[in-house]
């Protein structure tokens, strides 16, 4: 029997032990990050037997990401959110508010686990993630944002980025707290997208294809005009073609303008959409907040875009003054009657404020209230609501 002997060379040691170490580097070198926060939201019926609702909760985000490793990198972060029960309504007289910790009173999930690839311009990236885009995005408004299982690929290059990849779970206050992650259709959604964007100009558009539901092309584009150094004019466009898939009921229209002035530290916006949508069809404003100019901090034109033509006026004053901003929006959406005579018109009005206390502390604070005027006597458009939240956010490096 012969004994075979393999000599290795000492680069190949050398190799080895410099790999090993840059590896212990990259896990010894990740960043910790956390989010402590409490929300408390109250809700007041108008005119009905719906009892009023309130709830008060503790939790936030703690996140480790690892640093580079031949362009690889990893990352977890679980998110949780508990009702505090003696500043929470009865679940069983329906006097608590379920949209910061679901109906059981807490919620707990890794929601953020990714493994990332970057080199120079391009990048990959799997497993759960935050992303924004118009039809999917995270919608930071309760306490839980939107995540989504996916992989998507991303190449940016002299203000030009290419997106593509496929969606297949998500999780968050738009998906229903209930839950956790459930599915984005049957079988996910595939989306691509091209977007440029310089000093002066921006445009977008993207294409999904959400499994039986529907496919999605938006397009959106802004210019942005310098007049001095205290006033600047923005305009944007938005047009969005719904196409059923399935028998979904999604298939719709959409068209959006936004105009802007900033000057000093005041900012002015009024946006506008429609719809149009036929005899039993919807609009899709996606899974999260959503595209349109005109969405609310509740109310979203969807809400009553099936069978009509559908439209929202919304105009917003905000000022901004150091580390305080204020804020006033107001809204109006109504439809034309259908073949049954049918309308809507509602008003949602926003006031609220953000104050960054310093580089780790928020307090924002917003109410809203919203009008049926046609229906007075109904509970889902009659009501008022505030929210505030006092967030604290702080990093440390791992060792």
């Amino acid at each position: 029997m012969k004994v075979r002997i393999i000599v290795l060379p000492l680069s190949y040691f050398s190799s080895y032990l410099f790999a090993q170490t840059q590896l212990d580097e990259s896990l010894s070198s990740g960043v910790f990050t956390a989010q402590l926060a409490t929300t408390t939201i109250s809700q007041r019926f108008d005119n009905s037997q719906t009892p009023n609702n309130y709830a008060t909760a503790l939790g936030g985000q703690l996140k480790y990401e690892t640093a580079s490793f031949a362009g690889f990198s990893a990352a977890a972060a679980f998110y949780t959110s508990q009702d505090i029960s003696f500043a929470t309504g009865e679940v069983k007289k329906g006097e608590q508010n379920s949209e910061l910790s679901s109906t059981k009173g807490n919620y707990t999930q890794l929601a953020e686990t990714y493994l990332d690839y970057q080199y120079k311009d391009f990048n990959l990236r799997t497993g759960r993630q935050v992303f924004d885009s118009p039809f999917a995005d995270s919608d930071p408004i309760r306490m839980v944002q939107n995540t989504f299982e996916a992989t998507i690929a991303s190449y940016t290059t002299q203000g030009l980025t290419c997106k593509a990849g496929q969606i297949l779970n998500w999780q968050g206050y738009d998906a229903s707290l209930e839950n956790g992650f459930t599915p984005l259709g049957k079988n996910g959604a595939w989306f691509g997208s091209l977007a440029f964007a310089n000093d002066s100009f921006d445009t977008s558009a993207w294409f999904y294809r959400v499994s039986e539901m529907a496919n999605l092309f938006y397009i959106d584009a802004g210019v942005h005009l310098h007049v001095s150094d205290d006033v600047v004019l923005h305009g944007s466009g938005q047009y969005s073609n719904q196409q059923e898939l399935g028998q979904s009921g999604v298939e719709a229209q959409i068209f959006g303008a936004l105009g802007r002035v900033e000057f000093a530290a005041f900012t002015i916006d009024v946006a506008y959409n429609t719809i149009y949508s036929r005899k039993g069809k919807s609009s899709f404003s996606g899974f999260g907040g959503g595209a349109l100019y005109t969405s609310m901090d509740t109310m979203i034109l969807d809400n009553i875009s099936t069978g009509h033509q559908s439209q929202a006026l919304c105009a917003t004053l905000s000022y901004d003054f150091k580390d305080l901003k204020l804020f006033y929006a107001f809204g109006e959406f109504s439809t034309n009657k259908n073949e049954l005579g049918e309308k809507a018109d509602i008003i949602e009005q926003n006031i609220g404020f953000e104050y960054n206390i310093n580089n780790d502390f928020q307090l924002s604070a917003i109410y809203a209230k919203e009008n049926d005027k046609i229906d007075s006597n109904t509970a889902q458009n009659n009501w008022d609501r505030a929210q505030i939240n006092l967030i604290y956010r702080f990093k440390g490096k791992n060792g």
